[in-house]
């Protein structure tokens, strides 16, 4: 046991030595190595390439700065929500219903993915929801980005045309606002100005879920009919140990594929944002 130990010793002290030992040649060949070590920091260059950035804190010189910095860190709260904002208060959340349904109703497990069918979603809002958009971006972040808005009002104009969007999809099936107006013990309101936007935005939520779920009991209803012509066939032939989904997963898809069902599917869906 003592031979390795000793073997193991002198290795390491010879590797000490020969590296402490730099021939003078490779020195000569790299100027500076023997006079600085190598974790000495190099001078920085006289022009620097990455600019040099300086974050200070002081003291607000007016009431107009400790305002500005509220509203801006109002801002930024209201960015830190984007996501809920475009998943709940855009044409997002119909959409990403209707397409789970249709994967359930065609008994489809891993096909499409999730992650999928989240981003047929988002590119089918934008879609649909463009014109609302442009009008946020022209109104709202434009003037603010001039700066002849103010934050106040860039955020009453970016609010007006989703406001109008969401209402236009109640208008058939106002309900859900009473409900809410309702239970806040507001007055009935004569226009849509009269409605407060945290009751618009629960009342909306209320209203796509709802849309959604209707959308998806029509899409159920034919392929349950051809899963109970299926599970009616195998157990006829006496075939009870065979799941009826196998079978009819095939069907679903080719009646799917026939009628071009992605292309109606995509089409009803955003016909009914109209």
């Amino acid at each position: 046991m003592k031979k390795p130990r000793l073997f193991v010793s002198m290795l390491f002290l010879f590797l000490f030595v020969s590296v402490g030992s730099v021939p003078a040649q490779v020195t000569d060949s790299f100027p500076g190595m023997a006079s600085q070590p190598t974790t000495a920091i190099p001078n920085p260059p006289e022009n620097p390439i990455i600019p040099f950035v300086d974050l200070s804190i002081r003291n607000p010189e007016s009431e107009q700065e400790v305002a500005f910095s509220i509203q801006l860190l109002l801002l930024l709260t209201v960015l830190s929500l984007a996501p809920s904002i475009v998943i709940l208060m855009t044409s997002f959340l119909r959409i990403s219903i209707v397409l789970d349904f249709v994967k359930r109703a065609l008994s489809l497990q891993q096909v499409p993915p999730n992650q999928v069918i989240l981003g047929i979603s988002l590119f089918l809002t934008v879609f649909i929801m463009w014109p609302t958009f442009e009008q946020v971006y022209n109104n709202s972040f434009r003037p603010l980005s001039e700066g002849t808005l103010s934050i106040e009002e860039a955020y009453r104009e970016a609010e007006a045309p989703l406001r109008i969007f969401m209402y236009r999809q109640m208008q058939g099936s106002p309900e859900n606002i009473r409900l809410f107006m309702s239970m806040r013990g507001l007055d009935q309101p004569n226009t849509l100005a009269d409605v407060p936007t945290y009751v618009l935005i629960p009342a909306f939520i209320l209203n796509e879920l709802t849309v959604a779920f209707k959308i998806g009991i029509l899409l159920f209803i034919p392929f349950i009919v051809i899963d109970m012509i299926v599970a009616s066939a195998l157990m006829s032939m006496g075939m009870i140990m065979l799941p009826p989904v196998m079978i009819s997963m095939p069907f679903k898809l080719m009646l799917f594929i026939l009628i071009d069902g992605w292309g109606l599917l995509t089409g009803q869906i955003v016909r009914s944002f109209g």
